[in-house]
């Protein structure tokens, strides 16, 4: 495969307090890579230099073959950006919104339109084409921004935090656009603050805590590496008992079970009701960012049976 953005030390500071401290990361020709990092770890500064917004205080970053540094116009010239707001007109129509950049980007008026018409469709906006952007929703906006970006149809793809605002039905439709967008060929790299798109939209995973990736990989292999399989331990009338950290292995869950039996014989009694929930992004998440992985890691936990109980 292609590698299309790849990114070594990056460090970046602001009035003396570091923001980067040495990022390194690569994505993959087609690949979509979601950044993750609580606020203020340093999402949007990296998203800014690779952009060429930026400029790195040290280290290199290489986006389509151009060096950010050194060749600043070869990456505007092949990539596109859609940040936290929309970058639409809003006294204009979808297709006009469409047109103008078109126009801009050194279409032929005959071209810019037929791509107009190709981006509506694409972003199923055409029953909205000739209404004024004022009137969208917020769904709609952001179809619409995303096909902005495609106008000129980019090498790679920056979304910061594309589907922040956006109702959970559009957040989906937007979902399948960037997974098609990617299909194609395109390199989608973008930051979220929801773990779930995450996990359903990336093909890998960095994680970014005070200015550095503390982890790389596919949501699957986090889970399995930092998460814990929980059994769930609920009364007879629903209300949750305990939570009880296991490996997930059939006599982990018989031990945690047998524990609980002990230490709460009236609900075994009684009955109740044992579900197993498998690791979440957020498991994984709350891990790395805590400061506490690679104890554990060192550690070789494996089998936790850790009791939480709910008052």
């Amino acid at each position: 495969m292609t590698t299309t953005i790849e990114v070594a030390g990056l460090t970046k500071q602001y009035r003396g307090t570091p923001v980067l401290r040495g990022v390194d990361l690569v994505a993959e020709q087609g690949e979509i890579v979601a950044l993750l990092g609580s606020n203020g770890a340093g999402k949007t500064t990296t998203i800014s230099i690779l952009t060429t917004l930026a400029r790195a205080d040290g280290g290199t970053a290489v986006v389509a073959g151009c060096d950010v540094r050194r060749d600043p116009q070869g990456v505007r010239q092949r990539i596109s950006l859609t940040g936290q707001s929309a970058a639409v007109d809003d006294a204009l129509t979808g297709v006009e919104n469409l047109v103008m950049l078109g126009r801009l980007s050194g279409l032929s008026p005959h071209a810019a339109r037929s791509r107009a018409d190709e981006l509506l469709a694409r972003f199923a906006l055409v029953d909205a084409a000739g209404r004024r952007v004022k009137t969208y929703s917020g769904g709609m906006r952001r179809r619409l921004d995303l096909a902005l970006s495609f106008v000129v149809t980019p090498q790679v793809l920056f979304l910061d935090e594309p589907t922040t605002g956006v109702d959970p039905r559009s957040r989906r439709d937007l979902w399948e656009v960037i997974r098609g967008l990617a299909d194609a060929g395109t390199t989608v790299f973008l930051t979220t603050q929801y773990l779930e798109e995450a996990d359903q939209l990336a093909d890998r995973i960095a994680v970014l805590h005070e200015g550095t990736i503390v982890r790389t990989g596919t949501a699957a292999a986090l889970k399995a590496q930092f998460g814990s399989d929980v059994l769930v331990v609920e009364a007879p009338d629903g209300s949750p008992l305990a939570e009880i950290a296991t490996d997930g292995s059939i006599d982990g869950i018989r031990r945690a079970l047998d524990d609980f039996d002990v230490a709460h014989p009236a609900v075994a009694r009684e009955g109740g009701t044992v579900q197993l929930r498998r690791p979440t992004l957020d498991d994984v998440f709350l891990t790395l960012t805590a400061g506490d992985a690679g104890a554990r890691t060192a550690a070789g936990e494996t089998d936790r049976t850790t009791l939480r109980e709910f008052a």
